[in-house]
C-alpha cells in the first residue's frame, strides 16, 4: 500500500474515532474533569507504550523551557477537553461539536497577536460566515435538545473549549523540535495531576461499564486516534488533512442524531454549514470575491496571437 493511500485510511480512521468519543463521554455517567482524569491516566499508558517503542525516551529531546511550553499548553489542553465534555451536556455533541470548529479563527487571532501572522481580507470574510453562523445555531434549537439559558451555556462553554484548544495548538507551534509522541505524553501527564484534586475518587457509580468505556476514551480516543493522525499528517498533504478533519464534525452530528435522537433543526443545519464551509474556506485558503472576466488569447495555426 502507497503511504499516501495508507495515510489516508488512517487519517478517515483518526476522525471517525474522535466523532464518536462524545458517546463514550455520555454513557460513561462520569463528571466531565473525572471523564478527562481518567482519559490522562489511560491516554499516558498508551503514549508511553508508544514512546518506548518508537525510541523517543532514550535521549534528551526536550529542554527546560520547552518542558515549561509543552506543560501550559497540556493545561490548555485540559481545560478543552473538561469545557467540551460539559457543553455535551447542556446543549448536544452535534451543536457543541459544530461549535467547536470555530476554533480556526481563535487561531488565527493569536497568531496574529501573537506571531505577527497576517489577517487577509479574505480570512476576515471567512469570520464574518462562521459568525453569522453561530448566531443561528445560538437562536435556534433542535429536537430533544436544552432550551433557553442551557443552551445558550453549552455553545458558550463549546466556545471557551476552541479557545483553550486554539491556545494548546498556538503553544504548540512553539515546539516544532519536540516528538509529538513525547508533547501528548507530557501533556497526558499534565492532566493527571492537574485533575486529580477534582475527582471523587468515592463515587460508587465508577463500576462496570464505566469503566469500559473510560479505559476506550483513554486508549482508543487518545492514544491510538492520537497515534493514527500523527502518522496521517507526516505522509499525506496538509490540503489532505484539512479536507479529512471534516469527517470529524460529520460523524458527532450522525451519532448525536441516532444515538440520542438529537436532529439539528432547519436553522440550525445552515447555522452548521456556515461554520464548517467557512472552516473550509480558511484551511484551504479560499476567496470570498468572484474572479474577474479574463481576456482569452486565441492562436491560428501559424501560432499568432489576435
Amino acid at each position: 500500500m502507497k503511504a499516501q493511500t495508507r495515510g489516508t485510511f488512517e487519517m478517515i480512521s483518526a476522525m471517525l474515532i474522535s466523532g464518536t468519543v462524545g458517546w463514550f463521554v455520555i454513557m460513561s455517567g462520569q463528571s466531565p474533569q473525572a471523564v478527562v482524569f481518567w482519559r490522562c491516566v489511560f491516554g499516558a499508558l498508551a503514549m508511553l507504550a508508544a514512546c518506548l517503542m518508537l525510541g523517543v525516551l532514550r535521549r534528551p529531546l526536550i529542554t527546560a523551557r520547552q518542558f515549561i511550553w509543552v506543560c501550559l499548553g497540556g493545561v490548555a489542553l485540559m481545560l478543552n477537553w473538561v469545557l467540551l465534555f460539559s457543553a455535551y451536556q447542556h446543549a448536544s455533541i452535534a451543536i457543541a461539536t459544530v461549535v467547536y470548529h470555530v476554533q480556526p479563527f481563535m487561531l488565527v487571532g493569536l497568531g496574529a497577536l501573537f506571531y505577527a501572522e497576517r489577517l487577509s481580507v479574505a480570512k476576515l470574510g471567512w469570520l464574518l460566515v462562521a459568525f453569522a453562523g453561530l448566531m443561528l445555531i445560538v437562536f435556534a434549537k433542535g429536537g430533544g435538545q436544552a432550551s433557553g439559558a442551557d443552551y445558550l451555556l453549552g455553545v458558550c462553554l463549546a466556545l471557551s473549549s476552541a479557545f483553550f484548544y486554539a491556545v494548546a495548538a498556538s503553544i504548540t507551534k512553539r515546539l516544532k523540535e519536540v516528538p509529538a509522541h513525547l508533547i501528548v505524553l507530557i501533556q497526558m501527564v499534565v492532566g493527571v495531576l492537574v485533575l486529580a484534586p477534582f475527582v471523587d475518587f468515592g463515587r460508587g457509580d465508577t463500576v462496570g461499564d464505566a469503566w469500559i468505556y473510560l479505559i476506550i476514551i483513554g486508549v482508543v480516543h487518545t492514544g491510538l486516534m492520537s497515534t493514527l493522525l500523527y502518522s496521517a499528517i507526516q505522509k499525506i498533504p496538509t490540503a489532505l488533512v484539512g479536507a479529512l478533519s471534516f469527517i470529524y464534525p460529520i460523524a458527532a452530528i450522525l451519532v448525536d442524531w441516532v444515538a440520542f435522537a438529537h436532529p439539528l433543526s432547519s436553522l440550525q443545519v445552515i447555522g452548521a454549514s456556515a461554520i464548517l464551509l467557512a472552516a473550509a474556506g480558511m484551511n484551504f485558503g479560499w476567496s470570498l470575491r468572484r474572479p474577474g472576466p479574463q481576456i482569452i488569447a486565441l492562436t491560428d495555426r501559424r501560432g499568432r496571437q489576435d
